[in-house]
């Protein structure tokens, strides 16, 4: 089952890597950038769920406040508000878990297409989905940032860790934990998310506000264990990680989404969502009394 993304992968950056002068850095890099550009819709919903939830945050907080006693009535006056919104919870959950395969499977590609082993070889080869490919196995698995100034900058080998490869290979884990941390944080402005960790307690009670904390606290883990599992993962893949943080800051930045809205025809609503208040529970604004006139006696 899980072949069926899997081959296409590395079939398609196979034959990239044929098509770019038997360049694997850059057909990784054009494959990423593919991949990540057809994913955009669901990004851009799952963006779109997150920036709604994050603007019915006041309103569910007077509802915390309104029935703190009563765990039930809350419970209702939440999904009320919710639906009113036309606002869901988990609404951001459905998109990432159709994207999760997708790039799963485009981090196995290049982890299949840089065989290190007589056994990956052949995994390899019968992976291919066109005829012809296979005669490009192995594929080159070296490689230099520039080409000229090898003397000063030896290859990389391509299938091994940073450790194992010169020193200025250790700079890779760094820009993967640097890029993952720039963008979560851009992702997190652009859904209106705040990084303080002001009013926890009150986020802990609703499932918007677990959301937001869980976010967070995987803005200051996630850039770390990525940088951490770098140092052993192959340059290979960590080059993968750089270009796909790379590519997703470009996707959140105000100039890219309105490209990509564009080219999808989406509207990308940035105006303010009106907030609906549900009926039973808005506020009763008190009506001002007019004051009466007092008419002239007649003498």
């Amino acid at each position: 089952m899980w072949d069926l993304i899997l081959n296409p992968f590395v079939t398609i950056l196979a034959w990239l890597y044929s098509a770019l002068n038997q360049d694997i850095v850059l057909a990784i890099i054009v494959l990423t950038v593919i991949i990540r550009v057809l994913t955009w819709p669901l990004f851009a919903k799952q963006q779109e769920s997150s920036r709604r939830m994050q603007q019915v945050q006041p309103q569910l907080k007077k509802l915390q406040e309104k029935y703190k006693n009563d765990k039930e009535k809350l419970s209702q006056a939440q999904m009320k508000l919710y639906r009113e919104n036309k606002v869901n919870p988990v609404g951001g959950c459905f998109p990432m878990l159709i994207q999760f395969p997708i790039l799963i499977g485009l981090y196995q590609a290049i982890f299949f297409a840089l065989a290190a082993t007589p056994f990956q070889l052949v995994d390899l080869s019968e992976r291919l989905l066109i005829p012809g490919l296979d005669s490009l196995i192995p594929l080159q698995r070296m490689w230099s940032p520039i080409p000229q100034l090898v003397d000063l900058l030896p290859q990389l080998d391509l299938t091994r860790a940073p450790t194992e490869n010169p020193s200025y290979a250790l700079a890779l884990p760094l820009l993967v934990l640097i890029t993952t941390w720039a963008q979560q944080k851009l992702t997190m402005s652009m859904t209106g998310q705040k990084s303080g960790n002001k009013d926890d307690d009150e986020e802990d009670s609703n499932p918007g506000g677990q959301a937001a904390a869980m976010t967070k606290s995987m803005t200051t883990i996630m850039p770390i264990m990525f940088g951490f599992f770098s140092l052993s993962f192959s340059v290979g893949l960590s080059l993968y990680f750089v270009t796909s943080n790379l590519i997703g800051m470009v996707q959140y930045s105000p100039q890219g989404r309105r490209v990509l809205e564009r080219v999808f025809g989406s509207k990308g609503d940035e105006a303010p969502v009106e907030v609906v208040f549900p009926a039973d529970d808005e506020p009763s604004a008190k009506k001002p009394r007019r004051s009466k006139k007092k008419k002239p006696r007649k003498k």
